[in-house]
């Protein structure tokens, strides 16, 4: 007697769920051709920016100089064979030590080239907007030989800044200088610019605003450029007086570009190597010096100090951060979009 047992029916195994690919695998599949075109930009800029930043920060914490750079001291024996011995001086991580120094004022002069840096912004910074706005508004307004005065007022703009430097620094010459050349013409006396801080941050302050101003009105006047000509047409008619038109139309016109220019004007004015280095070289004893040409001093005079240098560097770095997020705020809170 036999028995047939049911055998029971196979089941097919339940579908494996498709993971759904990732945020960059989609991208990489839809724009490959971007990132091709980035890749090469990125690897530049981590070259020669974002390594040399990175490198920085970290010597910030270390005690490394010209003199404790090497790990080893090697020297040549009576045979002549080279012979190599720890260096006892050899640099070490030191953690904040740098900062507590500076901010604390036992290494460098910190706080007084942080005050000479603040004048030297702001004064610069407010002479080209109010200038390069004058400039703008003249040159936006038909005229003959416009085309011309676009040209000429652009100039200084094309020269090299150190040419300008060396231009100006000559100009303020105590002896030869053109400027003490024009007041002894006038019965003045000679004024010894770099003799006195104040004077010889005048030179520089005068050197940088030929310098910038080119920059600010050019970009003042193509903003001017994108404002509707039916915005001043509707407000003659209506009677309203140049300074009326120039503050209800073209300042808020200009809203958005002035924003931009005057945070780019202001980080390019903070940084501004050139002109103090070579227009007063620091004269009289440092007091004319900003953080930038500090942190030149330290990595390029004397004993060179790369560890104090690349502090000065984060501090500025950092300060120009702080700076530019309170101004991004300050645009939100207007409504700006940036």
């Amino acid at each position: 007697m036999s028995t047939d047992t049911a055998t029971p029916a196979r089941t097919s195994p339940p579908p494996r769920e498709t993971r759904r690919p990732g945020r960059l695998r989609r991208s990489w599949d839809k724009h490959w051709y971007a990132w091709v075109m980035v890749t090469p930009v990125v690897l530049v800029l981590g070259v020669l920016i974002f390594y040399p930043l990175g490198r920085g920060i970290l010597l910030s914490f270390t005690n490394l100089t010209e003199a404790n750079q090497l790990a080893e001291i090697c020297s040549k024996s009576i045979t002549g064979t080279e012979v190599c011995k720890p260096n006892p001086n050899a640099w070490e991580i030191v953690g904040v030590d740098n900062y507590v120094n500076i901010l604390t004022g036992k290494v460098g002069e910190f706080w007084q080239q942080f005050g000479v840096t603040l004048i030297w912004t702001v004064t610069c910074v407010v002479f080209h907007y109010a200038i390069g706005l004058g400039l703008a508004v003249l040159l936006n307004r038909p005229m003959r030989g416009r085309g011309l005065y676009r040209v000429l007022l652009i100039l200084p703009w094309a020269v090299p800044a150190f040419v300008s430097a060396f231009a100006w620094r000559f100009m303020f010459n105590e002896n030869f200088g053109l400027i003490n050349s024009v007041f002894e013409s006038v019965g003045l006396d000679r004024v010894a610019w770099f003799a006195d801080w104040k004077t010889a941050l005048l030179t520089a302050i005068v050197a940088n605003i030929w310098l910038g101003v080119p920059f600010m009105m050019v970009t003042l006047l193509g903003g001017m450029q994108t404002i509707p000509g039916e915005q001043y047409e509707a407000a003659e008619i209506d009677g309203a007086t140049p300074w009326q038109r120039f503050v209800n139309i073209t300042l808020p016109g200009l809203r958005s570009v002035s924003m931009t220019v005057l945070l780019l004007g202001t980080i390019w004015t903070f940084n501004m190597f050139p002109i103090i280095f070579l227009v007063t070289g620091g004269e009289p004893a440092g007091q004319t010096e900003i953080l930038v040409t500090g942190a030149f001093r330290s990595a390029f005079e004397g004993i060179r100090n790369y560890s104090l240098s690349s502090t000065y560097g984060v501090l500025i770095l950092s300060i120009l951060l702080v700076f530019s997020v309170f101004y991004r705020r300050a645009l939100r809170k207007q409504g700006e979009v940036w």
